[in-house]
């Protein structure tokens, strides 16, 4: 029986690393966590935020995800918003979801990324 999400991998092209860690480090927030020794030889690198796992894998034919993506539940989405675009990502507001606040943006290396905070009724 499922129990919980573990984790959620993205994929990222070789040598990404530097930027991947200033972008979901620095921009998003998140601490990075340290891999297996046998993983870590494989490139790539995994960030912590709560509870809430993000894993980046090294994919030697990289195509960054247009469609999947992750949900990201977040606190004061204008701020949220307003940081990302700091960093010069595209922040593009969405109004389909009744209930929620939400938007979309990318991560360097193009994986679509959602940003949402329920609305109070």
């Amino acid at each position: 029986m499922l129990r919980a999400l573990d984790h959620v991998q993205l994929a990222a092209p070789a040598g990404s690393e530097d930027v991947l860690r200033r972008f979901y480090g620095d921009v998003l927030g998140m601490t990075e966590m340290p891999k297996p020794p046998a993983l870590a030889a494989r490139g790539g690198c995994w960030f912590q935020a709560g509870a809430v796992q993000l894993h980046l894998g090294i994919e030697e034919d990289f195509r960054p995800a247009k469609k999947a993506h992750p949900g990201l539940r977040v606190r004061d989405i204008e701020a949220y918003a307003a940081r990302l675009e700091a960093y010069g990502a595209i922040v593009t507001w969405d109004c389909d979801l009744p209930g929620h606040r939400r938007f979309y943006s990318e991560d360097p290396v193009g994986n679509r990324l959602e940003f949402l905070e329920p609305v109070a009724p």
